[in-house]
């Protein structure tokens, strides 16, 4: 692509000249808050930079999971966190989801609300005890947030209906759901362009400089100028933010080929939500594994590895589609962003510069209502 420099008169007047905002990161967050600034700002010039020819975080590599929490994952929440913040977490993501919706709407973006189910694999596990215990006062809990009764119910005819191998029981989540990851950002993509807010993509950050006046962005293809910088680069930040309570966190994902008389219909999380897999397209899609290296996953590179993958394939095989040959298509991974709370920060940095940062792999619940909020400090 060519330097600024490079540019005619009519380039840089209609994309890099009298720039009000600068968001950089062109995923759910950095388009919701382009999106909400246009609200707020209707006359002014907003321009979205994006590093990759495509989205580079996880916006466009998430396993499209409208999740708010799953039972196991809640209750391994609970023993490690303040119980105020994690229901406070499981309030966002839900209410979160909700305004994605009134957004973009269900059809746009592929929402079906088939359920999910949290895998058990033995009685005996502590987990399972545990949870079914606290089934009620989590219930009770959700109850309060969605307006629904008995969210959360123990499904132990899970492996009949589905096929599963070595699956003692589960926990149903009625209210959860899928959604098609490249709709949603296509759609938000295109909202953005019928709003008059300009993405130019392969364009790097790599520093800023903030002053009265404005703020200088350094980047890989010359300087852009403008009123107020805001980053929305989740597990990429770290890079141009310091001193952040945020990591990079990576996530891997396969996808088989197409899978005849696929009975698998849903979301479904394992070992505390460390594993998930659905359907798509008549295939199953599969992530996680992130527990089995945490060092080596806490990196912004976007790589797979041998151990996670085989893993993943270990886990098709045996519990998914026991006693089936499937073949995989697709192999990716993407980067998260978390920290040792599961709130976003949502932070004015300086006078002109602005993040909403650390979904905490809850970028498809929370990321349009994050960006929502962080439009309103601005």
């Amino acid at each position: 692509m060519l330097k600024h420099e490079k540019l005619s008169y009519w380039e840089r007047k209609s994309f890099l000249e009298n720039i009000d905002f600068v968001i950089v990161g062109a995923g759910i967050v950095g388009y919701s808050t382009a999106i909400h600034l246009r609200k707020k700002y209707p006359n002014a010039k907003i321009v979205l930079l994006e590093r990759g020819y495509l989205p580079s975080g996880a916006s466009s590599k998430n396993a499209g999971f409208a999740c708010f929490g799953s039972p196991t994952e809640i209750m391994d929440d609970l023993s490690r966190m303040p119980e105020d913040g994690v229901w406070e977490a499981v309030e966002k993501r839900y209410q979160g989801l909700i305004y994605l919706q009134e957004l973009l709407g269900n059809q746009p973006i592929g929402f079906e609300q088939n359920g999910s189910w949290d895998l058990i694999k033995s009685r005996e596990d502590k987990s399972y005890s545990t949870t079914k215990e606290m089934l009620d006062y989590m219930n009770e809990h959700l109850f309060r947030i969605t307006g629904s009764r008995n969210v959360y119910t123990e499904d132990s005819e899970v492996s009949n209906r589905f096929g599963f191998g070595r699956i003692a029981t589960s926990f149903k989540n009625s209210l959860e759901a899928q959604i098609d990851t490249s709709m949603l950002n296509t759609a938000l993509f295109q909202i953005c362009t019928a709003l008059g807010i300009q993405v130019l993509f392969d364009h790097t950050v790599l520093s800023y400089s903030s002053f009265n006046s404005g703020v200088e962005v350094e980047t890989d293809k010359g300087l852009i100028h403008c009123a107020k910088l805001i980053f929305c680069t989740n597990g990429f930040s770290n890079t141009l933010i310091p001193k952040l309570d945020l990591q990079p966190a990576r996530a891997q994902v396969l996808v088989t080929e197409k899978i005849p008389n696929l009975k698998l219909n849903g979301t479904f999380h394992y070992d505390m939500g460390y594993y998930y897999f659905r359907n798509i397209d008549g295939r199953i899609l599969l992530g996680g594994g992130r527990n089995l290296d945490f060092d080596g996953e806490r990196t912004t590179e976007i790589e797979i590895t041998e151990k996670i993958q085989n893993e993943l394939e270990f886990l098709l095989k045996e519990v998914i589609l026991p006693n089936q040959s499937v073949e995989v298509a697709y192999r990716w991974a993407g980067i998260m962003g978390v920290g040792s709370e599961k709130r976003p920060i949502i932070k004015q940095l300086d006078a002109n510069v602005y993040c909403g940062v650390r979904m905490g792999g809850m970028g498809v619940a929370i990321g349009s209502v994050v960006g929502k909020e962080l439009a309103t400090i601005i």
